[in-house]
């Protein structure tokens, strides 16, 4: 059996680690290479990292930092933002990524998820979709949540993967930073119909949120950010928690 997944986010800008609320009022959490090394240091499955603002300032991710980071870890590392051709692909991955996350410039220009998936491997590639839920239709939207479009997150989904993708990152705008729980009912449906690993973004608050999303929402993996970052939630204690009720996760192994 597969084991499920605990991954940290660090969402960067100005090359500072920041969380906010329904992707607004962002604040500090931290030194996003500290916080990289103290994460793989005990017990996250992989790392996220997010330039939350290079597609909107039409720029290139911001590759000195992603080596730096990548320099203190030993965990996969998935980069994301600003990423819209293969060179910046390969940029990432000679800095040390693992995987990519594409979200805007794929939705835009779709052929590029073929293209990557040919060029790097379907497993390098994870496709970001935030989406909104608007009179009970699950939207997507872009560009860090400013742009809305008329496409519902399972067609999307669903197209993403026959591009090529080889995993998806869901993260639900209404659930984000609320510490609410996971937006599992949508969770459940994309597990349904997709055949690649799905991600849980957006809402954790307890470690129990983490339970329903695996049991609830049949997730892959579940990712967070500020419960991590302000220490609300110990990875360890987490995946003991999970442990306990029966979620198959990877244990820390002390040396």
């Amino acid at each position: 059996m597969v084991c499920k997944r605990i991954i940290p986010c660090l969402d960067i800008k100005d090359g500072r680690c920041v969380k906010g609320t329904n992707f607004v009022d962002l604040k500090d959490a931290g030194d996003p290479i500290a916080l990289a090394k103290f994460y793989s240091d005990n017990g996250a499955d992989e790392l996220v990292f997010l330039d939350i603002t290079a597609t909107e300032q039409g720029r290139d991710t911001l590759y000195d930092l992603v080596y730096e980071v990548a320099k203190v870890i030993d965990i996969p590392f998935t980069v994301g933002g600003g990423i819209s051709n293969p060179r910046v692909v390969e940029e990432l991955l000679k800095r040390g990524a693992d995987k990519v996350s594409v979200n805007s410039s794929a939705f835009k220009n779709p052929s590029l998820i073929t293209e990557l998936s040919k060029n790097f491997g379907a497993q390098c590639i994870v496709v970001a979709i935030d989406a909104k839920l608007i009179d009970d239709q699950w939207m997507v939207h872009l560009v860090g949540g400013k742009q809305a479009t008329q496409t519902t997150l399972y067609d999307w989904a669903l197209k993403a993967q026959n591009l090529g993708a080889g995993e998806l990152l869901f993260t639900s705008m209404n659930n984000d930073g609320t510490k609410n729980g996971f937006a599992n009912d949508a969770l459940l449906h994309l597990n349904s119909i997709l055949n690649i690993p799905v991600i849980a973004s957006g809402g954790a608050g307890s470690m129990t949120h983490f339970v329903e999303a695996f049991t609830k929402g049949k997730t892959d993996a579940a990712l967070a950010a500020s419960v991590f970052h302000f220490n609300e939630i110990d990875i360890a204690q987490l995946k003991n928690f999970l442990q306990e009720h029966n979620i198959n996760i990877r244990p820390i192994y002390n040396d």
